[in-house]
């Protein structure tokens, strides 16, 4: 139960440093999408119940924070996680290759799913646009982060499940 609750200030804290602080700062033309981050290296750590129960709060506050349609955000999140989750089966603590692939992934179908159900509806059909000025700079920084982020997400998440397995 620490690790779920540590986890959720850790989100929302990441939350808000990625929509409050990240904008503001003026040599980023784009931000890390540090919930992404956070979304598949729990999933992918502990597999596709808890992936899809952190996409559902994460995408949550997504729809709270963005206007659209209710629940775009969640179902989006929560299929993301489901994916992550399934690669858990994959998980092995020293292969930082993986992760660097899944940060890929999940990054262009997060940005695929914006495009075609916010811009491509209403007519903006411009895909290589889109592509070449949100999906690849927000990819290739979401990976540099995912390089700094990844080691210590997994060394903190393993501390908290040992602190939960032992309080039992």
């Amino acid at each position: 139960m620490r690790r779920f609750i540590i986890n959720i200030v850790l989100i929302i804290m990441a939350f808000a440093v990625q929509n409050c602080i990240f904008p503001f700062i003026p040599f980023l033309n784009v931000a890390p999408n540090l919930v992404l981050i956070i979304l598949f290296t729990i999933g992918f750590i502990y597999g596709k119940k808890e992936g899809m129960l952190y996409g559902i709060i994460i995408g949550l506050l997504m729809d709270l924070f963005y206007t659209g349609v209710f629940g775009f955000f969640t179902l989006v999140y929560i299929w993301l996680g489901y994916i992550d989750g399934i690669l858990s089966k994959y998980f092995y603590e020293d292969y930082i290759v993986l992760p660097l692939v899944m940060c890929a992934f999940n990054e262009i179908l997060y940005n695929l799913a914006i495009y075609f159900f916010r811009f491509m509806l209403r007519g903006k059909f411009d895909l290589l646009f889109y592509i070449n000025s949100i999906i690849i700079p927000e990819m290739i920084m979401s990976l540099l982060f995912t390089l700094l982020l990844y080691r210590p997400l997994f060394a903190y998440n393993r501390a908290l499940q040992r602190m939960d397995n032992t309080k039992r």
